[in-house]
């Protein structure tokens, strides 16, 4: 069997919310959303995840999206498919989708609800790597979850050559500084929550898949490549700017509250898909007031251009 290339992911990648219009998808939301983060310096996109209300994608509009984002992409940067699902084989038919379609790497979740249990894990991604050719990224994330990846596990997964990545939602910078060296040479680790993005590239992460960078993409981009670069001072400054709107959005990037950042700062349509709801009135305000130096930056920059 062929063996997977194995992508040079890192930096700012962007966890991109699906627009819909009318119950449907909005195709040209969608690509205008992702030409603009593009151009403003991210590093990768990665779709239909929880972020992108993946679950409530069918599998045409799965196809859809990986496909149109990918054609916006053409080439400029990576766009990864977020594939998992609890049950193995849906999996692997999502993930050769995804290479068939042209996706750079798959995000595939510790398998939720049925906490398969350790051994379980194993299997799950030793029969994916087997059977797909496509690149892997570990999703962890046991708040979604409700499983843990243990660092023994972790070290099993190693043996799997399809699995290159991991991408870290627990915030447990300790946990992360403390593996082996093995282990952060055998992996790119990705950080999955935005308040401590920066402390886990400061760490040695080599990168975020970042809900909270669909709003303000060029500062997190500008803070990712000031923290590689050495220069902590400007990538403190930088999170400093971003941590108002990070706390309104919430440690995991909720898609409700994004979306309304995005209907402030770009007019987007702010509609979900059960069983999401918009955002509560108390978290409208909070996010409105962490944009408001930024709406008001905006509004300045389009006066200037008069």
């Amino acid at each position: 069997m062929e063996t997977a290339r194995m992508p040079r992911l890192g930096g700012a990648i962007t966890a991109l919310v699906t627009p819909f219009r009318r119950d449907g998808l909005d195709r040209p939301a969608l690509w205008a959303l992702a030409e603009w983060q593009i151009l403003s310096g991210v590093d990768g996109l990665t779709v239909c995840s929880t972020t992108g209300e993946g679950p409530t994608l069918s599998p045409q509009e799965r196809g859809e999206v990986i496909d149109l984002v990918i054609r916006s992409a053409a080439g400029r940067v990576p766009v990864i498919a977020a594939t998992g699902t609890n049950s193995t084989e849906s999996t692997i038919v999502l993930t050769r989708e995804a290479k068939a379609l042209g996706a750079a790497a798959a995000l595939v979740t510790v398998p939720y609800y049925s906490k398969p249990g350790q051994k379980g894990i194993i299997h799950h991604f030793e029969q994916l790597a087997a059977a797909s050719q496509l690149p892997i990224i570990v999703d962890h994330a046991p708040a979604q979850t409700a499983s843990d990846l243990s660092t023994e596990t972790l070290g099993r997964l190693a043996a799997i050559p399809g699995i290159f990545g991991v991408r870290d939602a627990t915030g447990d910078i300790a946990r992360f500084a403390g593996l082996s060296p093995f282990l952060r040479q055998r992996f790119r680790f990705f950080s999955g929550h935005d308040p401590s993005a920066l402390a886990f590239t400061i760490a040695g992460g080599d990168g975020v898949i970042s809900p909270g960078a669909n709003v303000l993409p060029k500062l997190f981009t500008s803070m990712l490549q000031a923290a590689r670069a050495g220069n902590l001072s400007a990538a403190r400054s930088l999170q400093d700017r971003l941590l108002p709107l990070i706390s309104a959005l919430g440690p995991e990037g909720d898609a409700a509250r994004i979306k309304h950042a995005l209907r402030l700062m770009r007019s987007l349509e702010s509609e979900l898909r059960l069983p999401l709801v918009a955002a509560e009135p108390e978290m409208r305000f909070a996010i409105g007031k962490a944009l408001a130096p930024f709406l008001d930056e905006s509004c300045a920059g389009m006066a200037l251009s008069l």
